[in-house]
Parts: C-alpha cells; sequence; structure tokens
C-alpha cells in the first residue's frame, strides 16, 4: 500500500522514509500508518535494505495522530497503528530516526523502538496520553521506565508536558544532538555507515540486543491495546477530543 505522505527513497542500502504532510504538521493517518507498516514488513526480508531511516524536515517530525481520522469508525475497525507498531517493535534491521521539531505522542513513542534518534537542538518532544484520557502505547508503558528509570518516565508521562533534547537525552531517548541545519545529513550519514557494517554481523548484533526485552515488549504492547482502545471510547476522552477540534478550527 502507498500513501502519498509517506515518501519513500532508497539510496547506498538506505531505505528513508519521510512523513510529508506539512500542512497538518505532519499528523499521521490511517492511510499513513498502513503505509508505513507494509514499507517496515516488506524492507525486513528485501537485501537490498539494510537500514532504515525514518524522518519528517528539519523543523517537524509529526504531530502525532490525526485526530479526526483517528475517531473515525473506519479507523477504529482497522487499527493500521497496531500493525505499524508490531512491525517498527519487531523490525530486524537498525533503524535511524532523525527528530526536529515537534515529536507528539506517538512521534515520540516509536522512537523507544528506534536504535538511534538524531534529534535537532530545538526539537520538542511530549507525550500527552494522559491529558487526552488516554494510557501509553507502543510499549511505552515498559520501554521508558526501562530507559529513563520509574520517577523521570512518570513525569514524562503522567504530567505530559512538552520536554527538550536535553531531557529526552537523560531519558536514554536520544543518541545525539545536533544543529537543525545538519539534522538530515547527520542521520543519514550515520545510516549509510551501517549500511556498510557486515550484514549478518549487524543484524545478529541487534537481535542479540533486542533478545532480553522482545517478548515483554510485544506483551506490553498487546496489553496496552485494549487500554488504550477502552480509554478511547470513554466521554472524558471523547469530550477533550472534541474541544481539541473544535479550538483547531475556529483557530482557523
Amino acid at each position: 500500500m502507498t500513501d502519498p505522505n509517506i515518501l519513500s527513497t532508497r539510496h547506498d542500502g538506505v531505505l528513508a522514509l519521510e512523513l510529508s504532510r506539512r500542512d497538518k504538521k505532519n499528523a499521521i493517518t490511517t492511510g499513513m500508518y498502513a503505509a508505513l507498516a507494509q514499507a517496515f514488513e516488506l524492507a525486513s526480508t528485501d537485501n537490498e535494505v539494510a537500514v532504515v531511516l525514518l524522518r519528517g524536515q528539519p523543523d517537524l517530525f509529526t504531530a502525532g495522530n490525526d485526530l479526526a481520522d483517528f475517531l473515525s469508525p473506519a479507523a477504529r475497525e482497522t487499527p493500521a497503528a497496531h500493525q505499524f507498531l508490531r512491525a517498527i517493535s519487531r523490525f530486524p534491521k537498525p533503524i535511524v530516526a532523525a527528530v526536529g521539531g515537534p515529536a507528539i505522542g506517538i512521534g515520540t513513542t516509536m522512537l523507544l523502538h528506534c536504535d538511534f534518534v538524531i534529534v535537532a537542538e530545538g526539537a520538542r518532544l511530549q507525550l500527552p496520553f494522559v491529558q487526552l484520557g488516554l494510557c501509553p502505547e507502543a510499549g511505552s508503558s515498559l520501554l521508558l521506565p526501562q530507559m529513563a528509570g520509574h520517577r523521570l518516565a512518570a513525569e514524562l508521562m503522567l504530567l505530559g508536558e512538552p520536554f527538550d533534547a536535553i531531557k529526552a537525552r537523560d531519558a536514554g531517548i536520544v543518541t545525539a544532538i545536533v544543529p537543525e541545519s545538519e539534522l538530515l545529513a547527520h542521520a543519514q550519514s550515520l545510516a549509510e555507515r551501517l549500511a556498510r557494517q557486515p550484514r549478518d554481523a549487524m543484524l545478529t548484533t541487534k537481535a542479540l540486543l533486542k533478545r532480553p526485552l522482545g517478548r515483554t515488549v510485544t506483551e506490553a504492547m498487546e496489553e496496552e491495546f485494549p487500554h488504550f482502545e477502552r480509554l478511547l471510547a470513554t466521554d472524558e476522552a471523547r469530550a477533550i477530543f472534541q474541544a481539541f477540534l473544535e479550538k483547531r478550527s475556529s483557530a482557523r
């Protein structure tokens, strides 16, 4: 499946997947999730792909889910977001993420499944699930406390306030912080360097690194999904989303 808002390019063993929906702050739709899921699934067995580079633009990663699309009956019947999260969490090859500007909700939790996360100095990450009447997803209820420690994970998730690149690095989410003007070149160079590594050794090493948490991450993700769906259907969450959509509509 293809989607016009997911741009795909290949160069020297690197498959670059770009979120490209700037008029909506790269908010992710069902179609975009489906295209990303399929791209990861195909790349997992494509011998021409050694590394995936996941990126937005230097000043924009993603505002998270497109709420209007996310709340539609069709999206609930075919949860493409779940397919994408399963695909990225199980992907056997290195994933490099280049993050600039806002990375909200799933824009942050997907980074927990990447092997390298390069972030621009002005990036702002956020996990506003509780503020929206929801709970964490993408296995983040397991991964973030392991990376950041319980107290910092609780601060980021329970308060849900935006945090900068330095705090993201303190939380173990970020590999390197670079100037915005160097973000994409730095990430591309790193991805190409990885693509030149001995393939079998690299894939074996990633598998060994992921092995201790592999099954528990899957279990955490599968446990989160029904809680997320249950909370999404509550009157409280619906009211929060409706207020957000009305506020955005009146601001146009």
